[in-house]
């Protein structure tokens, strides 16, 4: 893949998720859910809105403020709305990928989305299609609701807890049904879901999204989470909780601390700003140098190289620029510019840089092709030494748990030592943080507790169907 459609060379977060009942702009409340739940998916978003009686679908491919204009918003009337924002894995481009789904069955009318990666998707979708299933879309999600479709259970809430228990791997799950939203997590909790509520003079709102900076937007309050193998039903009654299934070994994914999530978001119950910021102070003790500036690498090195920078005292500097407007297409002079891709979105401040002992501070290292770039923007720009410091471990396995992650063979930690990574990025030294200190950022007593370590250790807390394939190839997501 061109080095143009991977920014910054980072694992990508496969969508968010974002659920709303009991007020009368549900959908606008969506979208403005979805704006901030934007960094989580920039493909596609769509909104699936509910008056009890009927549901209104709208989505597209695109971004949240171009998909949804104020003639869109009011053709999505009703009291209750779910929102997807949604990023592909490569050839899975489409808008009939786009979520959230929606149908009308013999249980009544129900639209879904989800965030996560269901492991046993392909075998559900056979046995499906061998009783009669038709599908539309090849996303995972649209399994959910067939499986639905398909149950001997009376209502909707019966067949979706039915379905869940057939379900394996990652979910974090919104649903319109009937006059209720659904929503419910994997037993192992891998991906996150928080529970929100407004006050309001007609009574509660109950809202739900993969990030709590979706309820700053709308004067929400976080009330907790959903718990794995717990299913939330909000309605008529109120809020209800039930665990549809006892919860298996947590198994969170620590890469929402790492780098996906937002640093104004309570993720697991715990700020993303203050564990990313002692990633940072950590890291300044796994091999301390004495240099004359810390740099970020933006956006998302900020917080560990500010802790990094109060631990060690060496100053903080913005010593690259990012340019915030750069899209995914562009077209490069006819000139080559060497490592013209990563200069377009990267511009270094030479007064800050030239002559000086430079620490790179960065969330993580995927490829390296974009680290070997930077490192030579920042020698170009006069650095004397280029130190380049990880707060994370090195990335030596893919997720199959709604990341979107190169195959093995494609990253470099799990073909080179760390001494070979560095003279292929060319910095002075190059160091990660090692998995012990991250649990100890995100706040878990032990690195087999409560977080899913597997992109570190290659070690998988559930049974993976078709290993083999599964390491060589991405399957389609969310």
């Amino acid at each position: 893949m061109p080095d143009e459609e991977l920014p910054f060379d980072k694992l990508h977060e496969e969508c968010g998720v974002f659920a709303v009942y009991g007020h009368s702009e549900a959908a606008n409340l969506a979208h403005l859910g979805l704006h901030a739940l934007q960094h989580r998916g920039q493909e596609s978003a769509g909104i699936a809105s509910s008056d009890g009686k009927l549901i209104y679908t709208f989505k597209s491919m695109g971004h949240v403020a171009d998909i949804f204009t104020a003639s869109v918003l009011n053709g999505l009337p009703g009291y209750m709305a779910i929102g997807h924002t949604r990023y592909s894995t490569a050839g899975d481009s489409s808008v009939l990928n786009a979520q959230p789904f929606s149908v009308s069955c013999n249980k009544g009318r129900i639209a879904v989305a989800h965030n996560g990666n269901i492991t046993n998707a392909a075998e559900l979708r056979s046995e499906l299609e061998d009783h009669g299933a038709i599908f539309q879309a090849s996303s995972d999600s649209e399994v959910i609701l067939h499986l639905v479709a398909h149950s001997n259970q009376r209502t909707l809430a019966e067949a979706l807890r039915e379905a869940l228990m057939l379900l394996d791997g990652a979910f974090s799950l919104v649903v319109v049904a009937g006059d209720s939203i659904i929503v419910a997590r994997d037993p192992h909790g891998f991906r996150p879901l928080a529970i929100g509520r407004m006050n309001t003079a007609k009574g509660p709102v109950y809202v739900f999204a993969s990030e709590t900076c979706a309820f700053d937007l709308i004067d929400a309050h976080y009330i907790g989470d959903v718990e794995p193998g717990e299913m939330v039903i909000a309605g008529p009654n109120g809020l209800t909780r039930e665990f549809y299934t006892l919860p298996d070994r947590p198994a969170q994914c620590v890469f929402e601390h790492v780098y996906f999530s937002r640093p104004d978001s309570i993720v697991f119950g715990v700020p993303v700003q203050q564990s990313r910021e002692l990633m940072g102070r950590l890291l300044s003790e796994e091999l301390p140098i004495q240099a004359d500036v810390i740099v970020p690498i933006p956006d998302s090195g900020v917080a560990a190289a500010l802790g990094y920078s109060h631990a060690s005292g060496i100053p903080f500097a913005h010593g690259l620029i990012r340019n915030h407007y750069v899209g995914r297409t562009f077209i490069e002079p006819s000139q080559a510019i060497r490592d013209f891709g990563v200069r377009l979105k990267l511009n270094p401040v030479r007064e800050i840089l030239a002559g000086k002992s430079v620490i790179l501070v960065d969330d993580s290292l995927v490829r390296g092709t974009t680290s070997q770039k930077i490192v030579r923007m920042v020698r170009n720009a006069g650095a004397r030494e280029v130190h380049l410091r990880i707060s994370c471990p090195p990335t030596i396995s893919p997720c199959f748990y709604g990341v979107d992650t190169p195959t093995k063979r494609e990253l470099i930690a799990a073909n080179q030592t760390v001494d070979e990574i560095r003279q292929f990025i060319d910095c002075d030294t190059l160091a990660y943080l090692s998995l012990d200190k991250l649990s100890m950022a995100v706040r878990d007593t032990n690195a087999e507790s409560h977080f899913c370590y597997a992109c570190y250790t290659g070690k998988y807390p559930t049974e993976l169907v078709n290993i083999e394939e599964l390491m060589t190839s991405r399957p389609n997501r969310c």
